[in-house]
């Protein structure tokens, strides 16, 4: 295959370019011969990488359904996502070990590529818990993480922990020697966080939203990520946060920001009623709540966050990085970037960021709305 006259995105700078691959980036420059797709002056970028991702298309990670998990596989590649981290959410053991199986067994029939599991909880703490369900909280518990891992077939890529929980730095630093571990739903204040990145976490889940707030005497996890260098996730739909936090956000962190999507089953899906983690929520004008109000992740793809920030004025280079590269960089993915001999992952964009092509290992993907 073979994409002239497109702006080719290497790095975090766009470059005027043809681009050929097959299964993998073959060449990137001037080339010659004809062209099986005109860019026509649009965008070439890297796939997405959505590293906190529950689920879309009435499908939920959780579940544990395994023919659930190809509809969400063709709906994150026909928006833009290649590679993706399914999250669970604070459930029982009984819950969450068949849905490691689903997800250690699951075989695509093309769509995008399951690149491991996100255990968002159940090692969080009851105050911040969010759209978490209270009655299976969990301590942090190694035991309990090894037997879910294994379960998933190794697959585990990133852990949340409330880091002020008993037992919680321990839990680290075991942890951390086999996956990304981060720190959300928690109350943690900035010494307490501070301990936390030093015992190994490297990662804050959906920043200002399950934690303590960054005040100017106490900062907190969200001042404790920064003086740690960790990479921190933001749910950019426009509800979770005001876009100048997302604009001061991105200038604080800078290549460590992460867009996630945090999408839930009803992505993709019309306003009504659905369920999360054994809690109903609803959904309205696309934005998801518990019956009380309570915010409980987004309707949005990661495509969506990308052209939200980039209204919010960040740089489209700038975009596309922290939702490609930089999650596959904060879980350890040999991902989201265009280089010879790379994945050949690829979105191609008009000047208006609609989606006008998508490649997985080189196949295009079928688009939908």
């Amino acid at each position: 295959m073979l994409i002239k006259n497109a702006k080719v995105l290497i790095g975090k700078a766009f470059m005027e370019a043809d681009i050929q691959f097959d299964g993998t980036i073959t060449a990137i420059g001037k080339i010659e011969g004809p062209a099986d797709l005109d860019a026509r002056g649009g965008y070439v970028i890297p796939g997405l990488v959505d590293i906190h991702t529950h689920g879309a298309m009435g499908e939920d990670f959780s579940d544990g359904n395994p023919a659930g998990l190809q509809p969400m596989a063709d709906y994150y590649a026909a928006h833009g996502v290649t590679s993706y981290v399914a999250t669970t959410m604070t459930l029982s053991e009984e819950i969450l070990t068949p849905a490691m199986h689903a997800i250690r067994d699951f075989r695509p029939n093309g769509g995008a590529k399951c690149a491991g599991v996100h255990l968002e909880g159940p090692f969080l703490c009851y105050a911040k818990r969010g759209a978490q369900a209270a009655e299976h909280l969990h301590k942090p518990d190694a035991g309990l993480f090894h037997r879910l891992n294994e379960a998933s077939g190794g697959q585990v890529k990133l852990v949340t922990v409330a880091c002020e929980e008993e037992g919680a730095l321990p839990f680290i630093r075991d942890i951390s020697q086999v996956c990304t571990v981060s720190l959300g739903h928690t109350t943690a204040d900035y010494d307490t966080a501070m301990a936390g990145f030093a015992a190994g976490a490297s990662h804050a889940t959906h920043l200002y939203n399950g934690m303590n707030s960054f005040l100017h005497r106490n900062p907190g996890v969200i001042g404790a990520a920064f003086d740690s260098e960790a990479s921190v996730e933001l749910i950019c739909d426009g509800l979770h946060i005001h876009p100048a936090v997302i604009r001061a956000t991105h200038q604080l962190f800078g290549d460590k920001l992460n867009l996630i999507s945090d999408s839930l089953r009803c992505a993709g899906m019309p306003d009504g009623n659905y369920e999360l983690g054994g809690q109903p929520i609803v959904v309205k004008d696309h934005k998801a709540t518990l019956l009380d109000g309570t915010l409980a992740g987004s309707s949005i793809s990661l495509l969506d966050a990308v052209r939200n920030v980039t209204r919010f004025g960040l740089p489209l280079a700038e975009a596309v990085y922290a939702a490609s590269t930089a999650p596959a960089l904060a879980v350890g993915l040999k991902a989201g970037t265009i280089q010879a001999g790379q994945a050949a992952d690829l979105l191609v964009l008009d000047s208006d960021l609609a989606l006008k092509a998508v490649f997985v290992d080189g196949k295009e993907q079928a688009l939908r709305p």
